[in-house]
């Protein structure tokens, strides 16, 4: 019994160490802010494409969103006469949340450390995006194994949906 109990100390002492190294890596307070987004993904200007993190619940949802300006360079060529956010970008900002998503949930990245984009399914758009409107991105995590995440993303507007779409992110060493 005594070895059963030192056991059993042994373990709640080191899970107390674990919840304190988590709770110690992660100082979550919302709004999180693009410059504060610029730490967990490695994405830039122009291709930077969440603005702000209004909502997270560790290994469950996330909620961003992207204000969708006339300036951004995409609306020069699509399309000038009336211009039109592509889809693949309003894909890659979804993508860019659950990657946040994942981020948040680990307590952080390491810096030789990137989720990339691995994979869509279901993708479905339902109504056009266009400078002016403010996309709200929901993330939902639906399962997470071995650095891989699979997602379901939606992107509403005005709470009319926009996108949806089921995206993988996994998480690979890099090499700078």
């Amino acid at each position: 019994k005594i070895v059963s109990l030192v056991s059993v100390f042994h373990m709640k002492h080191r899970l107390v160490l674990i919840i304190c190294k988590r709770k110690n890596k992660v100082n979550i307070s919302l709004p999180i802010e693009a410059k504060d987004i610029q730490k967990l993904i490695p994405h830039r200007f122009p291709f930077m494409l969440i603005d702000r993190i209004t909502a997270f619940e560790s290994g469950k949802s996330l909620t961003a969103i992207k204000n969708v300006t006339m300036n951004e360079p995409q609306f020069v060529g699509h399309f000038p006469e009336y211009p039109v956010m592509p889809g693949v970008l309003i894909i890659e900002a979804m993508a860019q949340a659950c990657g946040a998503l994942a981020i948040l949930t680990e307590g952080g990245r390491n810096p030789d450390e990137i989720y990339f984009f691995a994979g869509i399914d279901n993708a479905r758009f339902k109504r056009q995006v266009i400078p002016a409107d403010q996309l709200v991105f929901e993330i939902e995590l639906l399962q997470s194994k071995r650095g891989i995440g699979k997602f379901k993303a939606v992107a509403k507007v005005n709470g009319e949906l926009a996108v949806e779409a089921e995206i993988m992110c996994a998480k690979r060493k890099v090499e700078k």
